[in-house]
């Protein structure tokens, strides 16, 4: 098997910061049902520490099938199918898949990835996980920047990839 389409998702601050090394340092429920209506029905692949940073009552994700990438082999969890690798949780799946964290999955993904959705988010705050460098030979191949303005809020989607070419 493999996927038709590879999709990323994240929401980053300031300096691309995604996360503080535990938990999302922010809380906007209308990026959550953004991130809800994007991968719902769609298999998710996640490292350990992201499924461990999802509270108990959400995991597995609901309507996903979970993929969790850890080196850890005797690693289990109810709900979620595990992978050695990016490339081997990709291999579990066909149609769309969506990464969705953290720092490392995101940079291993990368060089498979055909779509990103990333919220920006005006904030400025610490954490350690960052947002993968998006290479420029990457961005040339796919396309343009198309950006959704939330009126109201402090943020934006913004969505990248060949879903989302202009000609």
């Amino acid at each position: 098997m493999s996927p038709t389409t590879v999709g990323a998702i994240w929401a980053q601050a300031h300096d691309g910061v995604i996360g503080d090394g535990t938990t999302i340092p922010w809380h906007i429920p209308e990026d959550m049902a953004h991130f809800r209506e994007i991968t719902r029905g769609h298999p998710v692949v996640m490292g350990r520490r992201t499924w461990d940073s999802l509270p108990e009552r959400f995991r597995p994700l609901p309507g996903r099938r979970n993929i969790v990438v850890t080196r850890d082999r005797s690693w289990h969890a109810d709900g979620a199918d595990t992978a050695g690798s990016v490339e081997d949780a990709l291999a579990l799946v066909d149609g769309e898949v969506w990464i969705i964290g953290g720092g490392e999955i995101y940079r291993a993904a990368l060089p498979f990835t055909t779509r990103l959705e990333v919220t920006e988010i005006d904030l400025s705050v610490e954490g350690q996980t960052r947002a993968p460098h998006i290479p420029d030979g990457w961005a040339a191949t796919l396309g343009e920047w198309r950006v959704s303005e939330k009126s109201g809020h402090r943020f934006r989607w913004n969505q990248y990839g060949k879903a989302y070419r202009t000609t």
